[in-house]
């Protein structure tokens, strides 16, 4: 694995548990040298994360609307930054430039950010693992809510096991360096159709 995708929040959220987690994700990727690909801000758990991997000499890929980057949201010292058109692009360019998904905690765009990379998954776009760092608990909810639509026949079990969910950043990189796509996955669409 050479580059993960990290969601996360532009918010730094009210527990100091959350900027840790950032970090020490950060600490995690540069000790196993693999890059990030993240949504270009500065500020918020996206701007603690991005800081603690450059901090430490690692490659920090940023992918950022232009519209963002005009309101001063974009950072500064990255590695590389991707200015884009539109949101959907900005998933698009970090899908194609990362081995793999993990979120942080984030608010409504990290949530949509991580179900359409697990959407993707189930429908064959991509082949790659997607995790969630569940710090204190924050994506329990989540992972219940996942649980319940599989009970009530909404999403298959082992769309939902697409999910990885770890409390601590080491098993949560671990789990996904080892994941292997299902070898007889229900392919929705042609990857080449989207």
């Amino acid at each position: 694995m050479k580059r993960v995708c990290v969601f996360c929040g532009s918010a730094v959220g009210r527990q100091a548990a959350y900027a840790e987690a950032a970090r020490a994700l950060a600490a995690e990727l540069l000790r196993r040298r693999i890059g990030l690909v993240y949504g270009g801000g500065s500020v918020g758990l996206m701007g603690v994360l991005a800081d603690a991997v450059l901090a430490g000499g690692g490659e920090v890929i940023g992918v950022l609307p232009r519209g963002l980057a005009r309101k001063e949201l974009a950072h500064d010292g990255l590695t590389e930054l991707h200015l884009v058109e539109s949101m959907h692009a900005r998933k698009a360019r970090m899908a194609s430039l990362a081995d793999g998904f993990v979120a942080l905690p984030g608010g409504l765009g990290t949530l949509e950010e991580l179900l359409e990379m697990l959407t993707w998954a189930q429908l064959g776009i991509h082949r790659k693992p997607v995790g969630l760092l569940d710090t204190a608990g924050y994506w329990a909810g989540l992972v219940a809510l996942l649980r319940h639509a599989v009970q009530e026949g909404f999403v298959r079990a082992e769309y939902a096991g697409l999910l990885l969910v770890e409390p601590a950043p080491g098993p949560l990189l671990d789990r996904l360096a080892r994941w292997r796509a299902p070898t007889a996955p229900r392919v929705w669409l042609d990857p080449s159709e989207t």
